[in-house]
């Protein structure tokens, strides 16, 4: 398989599945096109019918799409989502919730993991999404994730497609300086310290380019 992403910095789209494909335990190949240059959507276009990033390929079958991509792997590696059906079923659901909703957040607080912003980018639409997502972590660590039997820090214990999918919030709440309360507190600072989430950082770090639109406060 191949993953085609965007720049690790910026790219919030792309971070999804590379989570969920590094849980899954499936090997692939990264393929890194940096976004907004001469010649970045042609590249991309050779990949991807939507011209946009990410995109899986498998055996030359193209998947767009960060949550269809997500699904795409689920159905390679079952245990990518709870095994528990209501488990399951919230974590779609809240899946869903992030890949369609929290516009406010998406636009005045942008991935940017080299930067420090703290304190800014928040507005009321922002800082009620904020409260949205707080709602849910602090939810779904208490009726799923808590349980003695759940096997992880994470939102249904166990990493799956909903961590995946709320990875690029937690790398927004550290650049903006938003600090949860209660259980969603422990679920960033575990989120944080993923493994995978800290290999991601490190390479965000170590890019080079620059997106001005992306770098709203200078």
């Amino acid at each position: 398989m191949k993953l085609i992403i965007g720049n690790k910095n910026y790219s919030s789209w792309s971070l999804r599945p590379w989570m969920a494909a590094r849980a899954s335990g499936q090997s692939f190949e990264e393929i890194r096109i940096p976004l907004f240059i001469e010649g970045s959507r042609e590249r991309i276009l050779q990949h991807s019918p939507s011209g946009k990033v990410p995109c899986l390929i498998d055996h030359g079958l193209a998947v767009w799409d960060s949550l269809a991509v997500c699904e795409y792997l689920a159905e390679k590696s079952p245990s990518l989502w709870p095994s528990d059906p209501a488990a399951r079923a919230v974590a779609r659901a809240i899946s869903a919730e992030m890949h369609s909703s929290f516009q406010d957040l998406r636009e005045n607080m942008p991935m940017n993991i080299r930067k420090d912003y703290a304190g800014k980018g928040h507005t009321p639409g922002v800082d009620a999404n904020i409260a949205r997502i707080e709602a849910i972590w602090n939810d779904c660590r208490a009726r799923f994730g808590a349980k003695a039997n759940a096997g992880g820090p994470y939102l249904f214990g166990a990493f799956s497609i909903a961590d995946a999918m709320y990875a690029p919030v937690c790398f927004r709440f550290k650049t903006y300086g938003v600090q949860p309360a209660g259980a969603a507190a422990e679920y960033l600072a575990a989120m944080l310290a993923h493994p995978a989430m800290k290999e991601w950082e490190a390479a965000a770090r170590a890019e080079t380019e620059s997106i001005p639109a992306e770098d709203l406060y200078g």
